[in-house]
């Protein structure tokens, strides 16, 4: 085939004709149905390409209860990850001898070797550092919520004004 006029050839038409019927020939196959060529939709200018849906939406009212048992949960996982990784540190800050060298350097700069030694783990130790943070992962639940939760009304009072957040959501089908 050189594309001339005086060859023997099909023409472009046939040759999507022909494609086509091969499309709807392997579907119908993998389908088990015999489909009509006129009941198979092609997608866009004729093409096998799916089509894009568009949706707008506009979000004009957030649930405060909603929001609120949500920021409760994640508040809560929040402050167990927050434990946690203090619990982490403070094993690895023992675990490294932070402690024996703050209290071998203090006594050194005190210089009274006949009085008791220093050790800092009477002011600073596991139980105290991780109480502390018991009790500020506990306030940060209490302050996560109500802040989640006075937005949510806040964002419903914008919206009342303003008409809310537009959002466009796209799907290929």
């Amino acid at each position: 085939m050189t594309g001339k006029s005086g060859d023997k050839s099909e023409s472009f038409s046939d040759k999507v004709s022909a494609a086509r019927q091969a499309v709807l020939d392997k579907a119908s196959a993998v389908t088990g149905k015999k489909d009509d060529s006129e009941s198979v939709e092609l997608g866009a200018k004729g093409l096998g390409r799916p089509q894009t849906r568009k949706a707008r939406l506009r979000m004009s009212r957030i649930e405060p209860w909603s929001v609120m048992k949500t920021a409760f949960l994640l508040s809560i996982a929040f402050g167990i990850v927050v434990w946690v990784a203090v619990f982490i540190v403070w094993t690895a800050i023992e675990t490294a001898g932070v402690f024996d060298n703050i209290n071998s350097t203090v006594t050194e700069v005190l210089g009274n070797p006949n009085s008791e030694p220093f050790r800092v783990e009477t002011y600073i130790n596991r139980g105290k550092v991780m109480g502390f943070t018991t009790l500020l992962a506990c306030a940060d639940v209490l302050i996560i919520t109500a802040l989640a939760t006075l937005g949510a009304f806040l964002y419903n009072i914008a919206a009342t004004l303003l008409g809310g957040l537009e959002v466009t959501l796209a799907s290929e089908d």
